[in-house]
């Protein structure tokens, strides 16, 4: 059974004839009188009041004449009262579909909800309505045809994921920095020359750092968002080209920083390859042409291969040397310890050493 929506019962919907009726009993009128007054016939205005009949813009014209009160008045009475039918419409129409398709968007319309992007306190009929305009969409059943056909995502076997959540992970991050406006359009040739202070900015504050980010990718056309993750959308960065600037959105899924530093600039490897011709998420990289070379950028930006190469054929890879080697590739330990763990496929290796960043 669907639940009664709350304010929005066919009983509370209040055709235009109704003010009418009002307005005829306060001036003693009734309707064949109402009729010559407007030029209509008496059928025309039984059907108004009846609630059979819309008031058109000329009827609204001549009802200015009759009562004094403003054409567009009841131009407006009219819109409300088609805008309240098509919603409750909506209402009887919504699939058992798209109820579940709601428990699993829980999280991200929760989300919504606390930061005001969504009224609160919303039955489930409403709240299928508000995130179908949220996600731009008729229906939430299209969403998993919808996602296939916009967005070009890689991934593998072993990690799940929901279309559905994943779709409103990605309008989450158009949303978020739709009203960001920057100055500049993109330009790969200052976001190359930039990347050196984009690398320096790992040894900020987290507070600082994300500031700066946002300031130095803006001088490059990028509108850059951290934005939340959530469980069935395990992204990692997403980007997208919007007329002249570009989304760059990523999260903190995995915590560790140095799966965000090497997202960043795989991301960043993807911008400055232009690989934006279709809407991009990353959240597990495969091994195609585009993603490798985003790959090696970030490696070898990073950390520079053929240093790396030295210092390990050295051996004795204890904390003091690798903070040493870091300092010398001017990035955080935790850069060099995940670069190790990814080598040598042992995730454990001194994963106690390494900085994590998390949500407030």
């Amino acid at each position: 059974m669907m639940e009664k929506s709350n304010g929005l019962s066919l009983e509370l919907i209040v055709h235009p004839g109704e003010t009418i009726k009002e307005l005829l009993n306060d001036k003693n009128m009734n309707q064949e009188e109402l009729a010559i007054r407007t030029g209509y016939s008496a059928k025309h205005i039984s059907e108004v009041l009846s609630g059979k009949k819309s008031i058109s813009s000329k009827f609204a014209n001549s009802l200015e004449y009759v009562f004094n009160i403003p054409t567009e008045f009841w131009i407006n009475l009219q819109g409300i009262y088609d805008k309240e039918l098509l919603e409750l419409e909506k209402l009887n129409n919504i699939k058992e579909e798209e109820f579940i398709i709601l428990n699993e968007l829980k999280d991200i319309v929760k989300y919504c909800e606390n930061y005001n992007i969504i009224d609160k306190g919303l039955n489930n009929a409403l709240k299928v309505i508000t995130m179908r305009k949220f996600l731009e969409v008729n229906d939430l059943t299209v969403i998993s045809s919808l996602s296939f056909e916009q967005i070009a995502f890689r991934t593998s076997k072993k990690v799940k994921v929901n279309i559905n959540v994943l779709y409103a992970w990605k309008r989450l991050c158009e949303y978020l920095t739709e009203n960001i406006d920057i100055e500049n359009t993109f330009n790969k040739e200052i976001l190359k020359n930039k990347c050196i202070d984009i690398k320096n900015t790992m040894f900020l504050s987290v507070n600082e750092m994300m500031s700066e980010l946002k300031r130095i990718f803006s001088e490059c056309g990028v509108v850059f968002r951290v934005v939340h993750h959530f469980p069935g959308a395990p992204v990692q960065g997403f980007i997208q080209r919007k007329k002249d600037k570009v989304i760059l959105c990523m999260t903190i899924r995995q915590s560790f920083s140095d799966i965000f530093w090497f997202t960043l600039f795989h991301e960043i490897g993807h911008l400055l390859n232009e690989d934006f011709d279709n809407q991009y998420i990353d959240y597990n990289f495969t091994d195609n042409e585009t993603e490798k070379k985003a790959d090696l950028f970030a490696r070898n930006y990073l950390i520079n291969e053929s240093d790396y190469q030295e210092f390990i054929a050295e051996g004795k890879l204890n904390i003091k040397r690798i903070n040493s080697f870091a300092k010398t590739q001017n990035v955080l330990p935790s850069i060099v310890i995940g670069r190790i763990q990814n080598d040598i496929k042992d995730y454990t290796f001194m994963s106690s050493y390494k900085d994590k960043y998390k949500w407030i």
